[in-house]
């Protein structure tokens, strides 16, 4: 999924203005408007510029013997994506370009084609090769790229400011608040106890700790983990020490282990906060969705 953003540190999501660049991941679901065929697009930094699979190549009124002197002639060439569908179609030829790689150089013909996103396609200039042993019959370059798009490599998610997250420990789901501007996610947790447990919170940490959490729905669970560390968490109400534990949260089926500290939010409409410690390097945050 494309969303446009702002950069920023927390991944915050806003309107997007006419200068922001859009985020696209390592491979993207491309339409070439010409040949009217969707392909599994690699998305390449590395290329200079957009290439395609073609081959079949036959210059109308026929070629000449350099290449450079057959530009400006119509090309026909047929193309296949990657679920074997073929088209047969024409263009001009702009240019040439030369490409160099591990086989050494050669030089493609380039036309002038319609890429990108379907009902969003711009015109780009692609060059023209047999690509049928590669995995990916068509190649984002700079060229398409540039001035308009960021590449993500790391595929981060998208999630809204509300979003179901399950912790694998409790069992339960909860109507979660993705919360951006916090450093840490935060549960809901009463009646803790620890074993063996100290006044000194600090002197706790290592230990096992028993608390009860519900959720939204007024499902609750009794919760065993162990004290990873206390965290010093300061608001509006001044501040205080709270314990962590490590538990695994995330999208059901899809949880990693994260700290969470635990406090009583009983009074809060979300049981369960996200923060960014769970957010940063796997989620994008859109909050209008």
């Amino acid at each position: 999924m494309l969303k446009r953003i702002m950069l920023c540190a927390i991944f915050i999501v806003t309107s997007a203005s006419a200068d922001e660049k859009a985020i696209i991941g390592p491979t993207a679901d491309m339409r070439v408007a010409e040949a009217g065929l969707n392909f599994e697009a690699r998305i390449d930094t590395g290329a200079g510029n957009t290439s395609l699979n073609g081959f079949d190549l036959e210059i109308e009124g026929g070629s000449a013997k350099k290449m450079k002197d057959n530009v400006g002639k119509t090309l026909w060439f047929s193309t296949e994506n990657n679920k074997g569908e073929k088209k047969r179609l024409s263009a001009k030829i702009v240019k040439t370009s030369t490409v160099s790689n591990s086989q050494g150089t050669e030089t493609r013909y380039m036309v002038a084609l319609h890429v990108g996103f379907a009902g969003k396609e711009r015109q780009v200039n692609v060059n023209l090769r047999e690509r049928e042993h590669m995995d990916y019959k068509l190649l984002i370059g700079r060229n398409w790229l540039k001035d308009k798009y960021i590449v993500d490599v790391s595929e981060k998610n998208v999630i809204g400011p509300l979003a179901p997250i399950s912790i694998v420990e409790t069992g339960l789901i909860y109507n979660t608040r993705i919360d951006s501007g916090a450093v840490e996610n935060s549960l809901h947790a009463i009646d803790l106890k620890v074993a063996d447990g100290d006044k000194d919170m600090e002197k706790n940490v290592g230990k096992m700790l028993s608390f009860t959490t519900e959720n939204e729905k007024g499902e609750s669970q009794r919760v065993h983990a162990r004290i990873v560390e206390t965290s010093l968490i300061r608001n509006a109400q001044g501040s205080e020490i709270r314990y962590m534990v490590e538990l695994n949260v995330g999208e059901q089926g899809k949880e990693y282990k994260v700290k969470v500290n635990l406090r009583d939010r009983s009074k809060m409409t979300n049981k369960f906060l996200i923060g960014r410690n769970w957010l940063q390097g796997h989620y994008l945050v859109d909050v209008s969705l």
